[in-house]
């Protein structure tokens, strides 16, 4: 297992990794040195795309490839989209708060290499500590040179600016939150045009994630195909994973994708608390559908074999239930976060995510009917036509499907466990 996981913990960081003096102490911006002074633009877009980095913010894009779209006309801008919000996600949290600095280091050069001379950092509104720290990382970048007028002599020059959000999880939605940045409402907009073409400020714009532009100082110095090499080839690199729920060690681990998820849940997450068997997990953030141990422990944790298993990765929070766990009542807290969440823009959102969240609270509180289940299909499928993964969809963005994914979860694997709790009900008005 050593040679598959590198650990990510709160405690492996010393007490000031987030100040200036202890990120150049350990080698910092010298990818950057590195860039301005030896590399073209083109060269090091060339890089990240060798690397086959695939975005892990979710979506799972090729990095490089994704640069490739951004038009050519000017001003352009990059945006680092920090509004971490997934239940159960919690890695840009810890990079912000103690590497700030590696996530700047990865925002100048990405801008070198994209033509950017203005970078905004979008930071969840609920981490102030995170948002406070990075804020800091920017003034001393300033101070030492690392941002502004021409820095290091090279010529290129860039501003960063820090937006702290107003705690809407839909704002994690690229082009809601460039909506937000622009002062506007935080809904999804239509696309095409997507915001390489026409994004902040009807500019094109290019939207990554705070892990993926962390791993871009190291690609620079080491090379993409020194990264690609790592792991599973159209999985390449280490991915962060928050993990969480009844497992006996939670916490960040940055793992080299390729183990089992038995592996991922009893030798890194220390196996389920007290001991008790494992029900199932949500491998990649609420809306992600869930897996089961009989079908899926020895599975591989990669970005493919996640998906023909019918579920997805995404921003790598992996939550573990045991088998205290009332599914009803899991999914029925997940359905509750995405209805409270939906901006209201489309209606199968806005009338989907409510109908739901009552039809489960209804058989949680004990008066659920026997049409109930073909009833959340039933709503399910006007939101999610055909019930499959990835979704099909008949709104803007993909919150309404991902507040799909516990409801089929849970009729699919614990058909059984929800008729059981109609029939108490039943017997009990009898």
């Amino acid at each position: 297992m050593t040679d598959k996981i590198l650990t990510v913990r709160m405690d492996a960081y010393p007490s000031d990794s987030h100040k200036l003096h202890r990120y150049v102490g350990t080698g910092g911006y010298e990818a950057l040195r590195k860039a301005l002074t030896e590399m073209s633009r083109d060269e090091i877009v060339e890089e990240v795309k060798v690397s086959n980095m695939r975005g892990r913010g979710g979506a799972g894009f090729p990095t490089g490839v994704k640069w490739g779209f951004l038009a050519p006309s000017e001003p352009r801008y990059l945006v680092i989209n920090c509004d971490e919000s997934e239940p159960g996600t919690f890695n840009d949290r810890q990079l912000t708060e103690r590497d700030p600095h590696q996530l700047l280091e990865g925002i100048v050069i990405s801008s070198y290499a994209l033509g950017v001379n203005h970078a905004f950092v979008y930071i969840r509104g609920e981490y102030p500590k995170a948002a406070r720290r990075m804020q800091s990382a920017v003034e001393e970048a300033y101070e030492a040179g690392y941002l502004g007028e021409d820095i290091l002599g090279s010529g290129f020059s860039l501003d960063v600016t820090l937006h702290l959000g107003g705690g809407a999880y839909i704002c994690g939605e690229e082009t809601a939150l460039l909506n937000s940045l622009e002062g506007r409402r935080g809904e999804p907009r239509l696309k095409p045009p997507f915001p390489a073409i026409e994004g902040l400020y009807g500019k094109p714009t290019i939207v990554n994630n705070v892990e993926s532009i962390s791993n871009i100082p190291w690609i620079t110095v080491n090379g993409g195909a020194a990264y690609a090499a790592i792991g599973p080839e159209r999985s390449a690199g280490t991915k962060m994973l928050s993990i969480s729920g009844h497992v006996k060690e939670p916490g960040n681990y940055e793992i080299v994708m390729g183990m089992t998820w038995r592996e991922l849940i009893y030798e890194i997450g220390g196996g389920i608390r007290d001991d008790r068997a494992l029900k199932a997990w949500i491998p990649g953030g609420a809306s992600a559908p869930w897996f089961v141990p009989d079908e899926h422990l020895d599975t591989l944790v990669t970005i493919e074999d996640v998906a023909a298993n019918g579920s997805m990765i995404g921003a790598g929070a992996v939550v573990v239930m045991d088998e205290t766990t009332n599914v009803v009542a899991a999914a029925h807290r997940i359905v509750r976060f995405f209805a409270h969440e939906s901006c209201g823009q489309c209606t199968p959102c806005r009338e989907g995510t409510f109908w739901l969240e009552a039809v489960l609270k209804r058989i949680l509180n004990g008066g659920g009917r026997p049409e109930d289940i073909d009833l959340l299909l039933s709503i399910s499928d006007n939101i999610s036509p055909g019930l499959v993964w990835p979704p099909a969809m008949t709104t803007i963005c993909p919150l309404g499907p991902s507040a799909v994914s516990p409801v089929t979860s849970i009729t699919r694997w614990f058909r059984p466990e929800i008729e059981a709790m109609i029939s108490m009900r039943e017997v009990a008005v009898v």
